[in-house]
């Protein structure tokens, strides 16, 4: 099982060119996308960048098991440490942690998936998540196409919301959601590859999404960061 280390440390040699000032013109900011009505409201018992396994259990959660890593970088490519990433996504059944839609479906969420996490971004703003590749649902009339929710906040502030695709994915051209963001380019700043871990043998994928930030950010030498845009509402939607 491949550490949290030896995840970032791929991500780190592509960083490298970012952390170069001027060196590259500003970079496109990531698309928002909504919140949806699920972000969890009860914490699950672990919180932890390792979604397959809650606290000490045996038991991971059912799924493809996906690494997930990436960085949160500003505008001009400076890497944003200390960034509070979180993430939450439906289970293999296409089940949230969040009463109005475990409740209604009792006895189909997969208990062993924790389906919420946090990570603080390192020094190169580098995040990393174990979790699971995510799956299509229908919620009523609505279709989703496989995504996981992210948020990003800075010094307790949310200044970003958004969910991450799978890129080549055939019902992306179904979600509503994602075709309601009209400019192709900005559709493209959502959509990660998921491709085979090399080596595996358990078939784990891995996926890199690097977040752009579109508020004007500035970061102290000691990692504080000031000029923040406006925080985030809660906007509804799956």
């Amino acid at each position: 099982m491949l550490t949290r280390r030896e995840m970032l440390k791929g991500t780190a040699l592509t960083a490298a060119a970012f952390a170069t000032p001027g060196l590259f013109a500003d970079l496109l900011s990531t698309a928002q996308m909504t919140e949806g009505p699920f972000y969890p409201d009860k914490m699950p018992l672990d919180t932890d960048n390792d979604l397959l396994l809650i606290n000490d259990s045996l038991t991971p959660g059912v799924g493809t098991i996906t690494h997930v890593s990436g960085r949160v970088l500003s505008k001009s490519g400076k890497p944003i440490r200390n960034a509070f990433v979180e993430i939450w996504q439906a289970d293999s059944n296409g089940v949230y942690l969040h009463s109005g839609d475990s409740d209604i479906r009792k006895g189909e969420r997969d208990a062993n998936f924790q389906s919420y996490g946090r990570f603080l971004t390192d020094s190169k703003g580098q995040y990393y998540f174990r979790t699971i590749k995510p799956v299509p649902y229908t919620d009523g009339s609505i279709y989703r196409t496989p995504h996981i929710h992210f948020a990003i906040s800075l010094k307790g502030q949310r200044v970003f919301t958004s969910q991450m695709l799978i890129n080549g994915h055939p019902d992306n051209k179904r979600d509503r959601l994602f075709r309601n963001i009209r400019d192709p380019k900005a559709q493209k700043t959502l959509l990660a590859d998921f491709n085979p871990l090399p080596d595996s043998k358990l078939g784990e994928l891995s996926a890199n999404w690097d977040i752009v930030l579109g508020q004007t950010v500035e970061e102290n030498d000691d990692g504080s960061v000031y000029g923040l845009g406006k925080p985030q509402g809660h906007r509804r939607g799956r």
